[in-house]
Formats: structure tokens, sequence, C-alpha cells
């Protein structure tokens, strides 16, 4: 699932359509009502949000992309090749923005309001992350808490364990048992490594997707194990991750 870097860098795309009025077009049926809503007007504002798009046309007019699993936006020149059936075009004097795959695709910004601060937002809201992880069950460990958007926006499974890595901090620790310090440096650091992403950066992955391989900091072989209600792959060092 992309994480909040990746719709970051797509918001950034979408800013070349910014301030300018725009065709819209659905190709496939399941874009036709946010089509039929925005062609004409002019594109305000594209940004992100945890893992949210928010598009934001005149009059009040707001589109709301998640891309889940297989969502992609492409910003490229107008009348550029495409193949398939994508679920909008927006299309502006000398580009156009393309969306394939949308699952959720609505108008209106509904279900942000239940979202909590967004990990690449600056500045980075730290107390009150601090304080969202503390408000859910202390028995929870620390590595499933870091996906759930209603305490921090945009960290997905990749991040999360890197992030965690750099800050040595075993997910599997449960809250109870992580102090407010040790909770601010695995946010800091994650931030940081997303940010770096998303700005062009390609910081190396110490433990995601390298099940067996050799921790960079000790040579003790990375763990992966299913973690949580949704069974996401957590991936750590059980040497010096605590």
């Amino acid at each position: 699932m992309p994480e909040g870097d990746s719709l970051h860098r797509a918001a950034r795309r979408l800013h070349l359509l910014v301030g300018q009025l725009v065709e819209a077009e659905a190709p496939h049926p399941r874009g036709a009502a946010v089509a039929a809503a925005v062609d004409g007007r002019r594109l305000l504002s594209a940004r992100a949000v945890g893992k949210n798009l928010l598009l934001e046309f005149d009059e009040g007019v707001v589109v709301r992309s998640h891309l889940r699993m297989k969502g992609r936006w492409r910003v490229a020149r107008r009348g550029a090749p495409r193949s398939g059936r994508p679920w909008l075009v927006l299309t502006a004097a000398d580009c156009e923005a393309v969306l394939w795959n949308g699952p959720v695709l609505q108008l209106g910004p509904r279900g942000l309001k239940r979202l909590g601060p967004d990990i690449l937002a600056e500045p980075l809201e730290l107390e009150r992350m601090v304080a969202n992880l503390r408000l859910t069950a202390a028995s929870r460990a620390v590595g499933e808490a870091l996906l759930d958007q209603k305490l921090v926006a945009g960290i997905g499974n990749l991040w999360r364990a890197e992030g965690l890595w750099h800050a040595r901090l075993s997910p599997w620790r449960p809250l109870t048992d992580a102090d407010d310090g040790e909770l601010r440096l695995v946010l800091e650091e994650t931030a940081r490594l997303m940010r770096r992403s998303l700005d062009g950066g390609r910081p190396g992955r110490a433990v995601y997707r390298r099940p067996g391989r050799p921790c960079q900091r000790c040579g003790t072989p990375i763990e992966s194990r299913a973690q949580g209600d949704d069974n996401r792959i957590a991936y750590w060092c059980p040497a010096c991750q605590r």
C-alpha cells in the first residue's frame, strides 16, 4: 500500500495543474460522479493528509483519493498515450493527471476528521502523536499502534519497520513498557526517513523484507512475523531492538 511519502510525492506532481481550469473525464464508470462535479473547475490545491490525497477546486468542491494497494496517479503531457480505463483524467493546458484503480475516490473530505496528525506535516506534532499513542490500550504493541491511522497518519509497513529499527525499539514492545522519549524517537526517525524519501533520497532498507539476512548493526538474522488484527508483517532484529 502506498505510504504517506508516496501520497505527498503525488501531490507535488499534481501541483503542475494547480491554478488551472481542468477538463475532467472518467473512462471508468467508478469516476463518473467526481468527473461530472469537477469538469470545468479550477484546481486550487493538491495536498496529502496521511495516506489521502485531497484535491480542492473552486466553489468548495473537494475530491478525496485513497490509493490502497493498487491505485496510482500519473502526471504527463497533455495527450500522452495511456492504456486501460483510468478512473479519472484531469486535463489542463499542457499536462494531465491520470488516476488508475482509485479504490477510494469520493466527493468531500469524509473520514479525515478521524485521522491522527500527519507524520510528514511540518512542524511535526510529536507531543500530540505521543498523547494519541497513550490513549490506546497500554498493552498494545508499539508496532501495531504505529499503523493505526487514527493515532498517527501516513505510516505504513515499510516505514514502521525502518523507523523502529533506527530507534532500536522492538515492534513487540507493549506501549506500557515504552517511555515517552522512546516513542518520540521512533516518530522522529520515521519522519526523517520518510522526509528523505520524499525529497528524493533513497534510504537503504535495514530490515523491511529482509528476514534471515544479518542485521546491519549487530549481524543477528532479521526476523519477521505477522502482527495485529490485519496480520501486517513486522520485521525486526531480535538482538538490538528491545
